[in-house]
């Protein structure tokens, strides 16, 4: 990024924030805050901040005009304190982070945004209706880059530690799953991941079934471990054993065949896709850290110059569009923006065609090509 269109972004950040309310969080005295600014010669990150107020939190906000702006997912007796452990941890919001990079690849940043969407309301699912949280202690945000970000405040999970975090995002994101208990005889009738397992089970065996007899036998005995008569014997009663994987009882016998012991084992990659496809892919790591940093709502994005927004209420995730209601009117002028190469945008009801080369666009599209480094400013004006 040039100098120019470095200064050309801060500007515009200058101006949201002399109006734009900051977002406070609950508890603000405990939380610790970080900043990211667009002097590249200072450090990467000033953290271990604290504020007292809104008033002082925005004050700091407008002089120092953050690219990246991030609190606390902990609470802290001393938010300030240099070190971690001076700080001393009283608890943690639980967070999950779904984000593009863990999900989709190579496509465009639309498309990534309504696939991340789509995780994103699984996940909301998974945790109201099998794990008993209440949508009134979820906090839901886009992240103003390629994802959401789901807070959960519930004063019964605060002091969980990494141990119990890990277990909840493992179960989210079906890691660990043992196909003897998904596949015993009383388990799927309650939905959860035993009906999942079932369900992907069953989408692998009709895709070997479709196969026909013939290249269904020569797949399966391809696969280690598997005899010519097990996989015969495994496509001769397919269609037994699709039919009653919610009842196995009556397809006792064919549950030690090789060749389905083969399909569900851990090595077999097809069932393990088709399993990873039903599971809610949120980025571990975040999950399982209590002292985490995280993007502070109301603020920008620097990688996009999206609005970080928290939404009303989780109902509202269907209907948000970020590349309408994350979009900030930075003014409209039109500014004269350099690209390395061609590609179509859609913003704020319309759709941008970018051509490579210099290009006319409104500040919104010129403040998000050069955030995500894919434009550099040439010049401004009418």
């Amino acid at each position: 990024m040039n100098p120019a269109t470095r200064e050309y972004i801060r500007q515009k950040f200058a101006a949201y924030y002399a109006h734009a309310p900051v977002f406070v969080p609950p508890s603000l005295l405990q939380r610790e805050w970080g900043f990211i600014s667009f002097d590249e010669s200072r450090v990467p990150m000033r953290r271990h901040m604290a504020f007292q107020s809104r008033e002082e939190l925005a004050s700091y906000v407008r002089v120092t005009v953050p690219r990246h702006m991030y609190f606390s997912t902990a609470y802290y007796e001393l938010p300030s304190a240099p070190t971690m452990n001076d700080k001393i941890w009283s608890g943690a919001d639980l967070i999950f982070d779904l984000d593009a990079d863990h999900i989709v690849q190579k496509v465009s940043y639309d498309t990534m945004l309504a696939r991340v969407k789509d995780e994103t309301l699984k996940l909301v699912d998974m945790l109201t209706d099998e794990l008993g949280f209440s949508t009134k202690s979820m906090s839901l945000v886009f992240s103003g880059g390629r994802g959401y970000h789901i807070h959960v405040r519930d004063l019964e999970i605060r002091e969980w530690g990494s141990p119990e975090r890990r277990e909840l995002v493992d179960y989210v994101c079906g890691i660990g799953i043992d196909p003897g208990v998904m596949l015993s005889a009383h388990a799927g009738a309650g939905g959860g991941w035993p009906a999942r397992y079932r369900d992907s089970l069953r989408e692998e065996l009709q895709r070997i079934h479709d196969m026909g007899e013939k290249d269904g036998i020569k797949y399966l005995a391809s696969l280690k471990g598997v005899g010519k008569e097990s996989a015969r014997s495994l496509v001769e009663g397919m269609d037994t054993l699709t039919g009653s994987l919610d009842d196995l009882s009556s397809a006792a016998p064919l549950m030690k065949n090789n060749a389905l012991r083969a399909i569900i084992g851990e090595d077999y990659e097809p069932l393990r896709h088709l399993i990873l496809s039903k599971a809610a892919l949120t980025d571990e790591p975040v999950t399982t850290d209590i002292k985490r940093l995280i993007r502070a709502p109301r603020s920008l994005h620097g990688g996009s110059g999206f609005r970080v927004t928290e939404l009303a209420s989780v109902a509202d995730l269907e209907r948000f569009d970020p590349l309408v209601d994350a979009v900030v009117d930075f003014g409209g002028d039109m500014v004269s923006v350099e690209c390395p190469f061609p590609l179509t945008m859609p913003m704020s009801g319309q759709t941008y065609t970018i051509k490579k080369g210099k290009n006319r666009v409104p500040d919104e599209m010129a403040v998000f090509l050069c955030c995500r480094g894919i434009g550099e400013l040439t010049g401004s004006g009418a």
